[in-house]
């Protein structure tokens, strides 16, 4: 099936072979048109030919109505316009027929061959119809002829190959236009998933961030509260003690919260660091000094600070031990330090909510390429009370991705003398 027209947009629902109303409209117009047409030269062809005028009509009704199927047969159509050029008939159903099949899908050597065949009838019937005038010269009959065949046949093949390949230019630049919009459309789901992918992340970032920070200081102030309410009343000097390190754990607390909130709230991150970086290093920032600026990771807290760390635990009441193995060869990067110092002290922050009065070990190791961490705790010493702590449940999962986010490997679980293990291996070139 072709067709010379376009069929986006139809004003209905296809008919037989045309794509559109207005098609049929078209048609059967130029039908009629021809129909008419060739009715009148079949008067004349009927008086040549020695027949009925009546045949002469009907036969001119039958040729000129063919043009009615021209979208579905135009190579037959325009075979019936060649086969009635003798008869001086069928002007409109030639042309439009030339038009059809150069605009169609048929393909380019068919046309030729027709349109080659439409031109030589043409010039035979009218160098016949003229050579018997004997006023005209040979010569002028000859260029009449060529003229008149050239004119027939050559500009609607012209203007059919003309309408055809814009007709499917245009159809290649819809097609390209669907397929931009397809894509577009992919390209915003996609856009779209990978910003809850990020909003998420962020959540999980701050959520970890957070705990991280603030739990183990306020584990210990927990801890010392307990203490300070079972020896209020024997020990005022050791009461007084513990009152003070509680209230400066809440201060150091309070500070960091002020930087946590103070990134949140920050309406252009600084130097356009992205937020979720802007906000990691806030709030991982200044929680060995006690206010850091949050401004980059060489403000957040270091190896160097764990002793620090593991003293406050001690003025809490564990029992713990810190053993470092070798010496870094290079200061490692910040991402890594400050790693490694979330682990050990969610470590204790666990040791202190689930193993009070164990004896707990934290064992640092400065290998080539690597650095290892590792809190190990003993079993729970049955006298020590409980000292109330919720648990939230995602220290371990928290640790796990700070360690595997830098390339590392972490492990955790209870160990064959009924305490509980929690290692970490990170490469130092993690953050580089």
């Amino acid at each position: 099936m072709t067709s010379t027209g376009d069929v986006e947009g139809r004003a209905g629902p296809p008919v037989w072979w045309w794509g559109r109303r207005r098609d049929v409209v078209v048609d059967v117009a130029l039908g009629a048109a021809s129909a008419v047409e060739c009715a009148w030269e079949g008067v004349s062809f009927a008086h040549e030919a020695g027949v009925p005028t009546a045949v002469g009509v009907l036969f001119g009704l039958a040729v000129g109505a063919t043009l009615v199927v021209r979208r579905r047969w135009p190579v037959a159509v325009v075979l019936v316009g060649i086969a009635v050029t003798p008869a001086v008939m069928g002007f409109l159903l030639g042309v439009v027929g030339l038009y059809t099949v150069a605009s169609s899908e048929v393909p380019r050597r068919i046309t030729a061959t027709l349109t080659s065949m439409a031109l030589a009838a043409t010039f035979a019937v009218m160098y016949l119809r003229t050579s018997g005038d004997t006023e005209a010269g040979r010569t002028f009959v000859l260029m009449l002829s060529v003229f008149v065949a050239v004119a027939l046949t050559v500009p609607p093949v012209l203007l059919g190959l003309y309408i055809g390949a814009r007709r499917r230019l245009m159809e290649s630049l819809q097609e390209r236009a669907d397929s931009l919009e397809r894509e577009l459309s992919l390209l915003a789901d996609r856009a779209e998933e990978r910003a809850e992918w990020a909003r998420t992340e962020e959540r999980t970032r701050i959520a970890r961030e957070m705990h991280d920070v603030v739990a183990h200081r306020v584990s210990l102030m927990v801890v010392h509260a307990a203490a300070l309410e079972a020896v209020a009343a024997k020990d005022p000097v050791r009461a007084a003690k513990n009152a003070a390190l509680v209230g400066d754990m809440g201060r150091q607390a309070l500070t960091e919260l002020r930087e946590m909130l103070g990134v949140l709230r920050r309406e252009e991150p600084v130097r356009a660091v992205p937020v979720a970086a802007a906000v990691s290093v806030a709030l991982v920032g200044g929680s060995g000094s006690g206010s850091g600026s949050g401004s980059g990771f060489e403000d957040g807290p270091s190896l160097g600070e764990l002793e620090a760390l593991v003293g406050q635990s001690r003025v809490a009441g564990m029992a713990v031990e810190m053993v470092v193995h070798g010496e870094a060869a290079a200061a490692y990067a910040a991402e890594v330090e400050q790693t490694a110092y979330r682990v050990v002290q969610e470590a204790l922050t666990n040791c202190h909510k689930h193993a009070p009065g164990a004896r707990v070990v934290v064992r640092l190791a400065h290998r080539e390429g690597e650095v290892a961490m590792q809190v190990e705790n003993g079993p729970c010493d049955g006298s020590a009370a409980e000292p109330g702590l919720p648990s939230g449940g995602n220290g371990l999962v928290g640790m796990r991705e700070r360690v595997l986010g830098l390339g590392g490997v972490f492990v955790s679980g209870p160990t064959d003398a009924g305490g509980f293990k929690v290692s970490a291996v990170l490469p130092v070139g993690a953050g580089g």
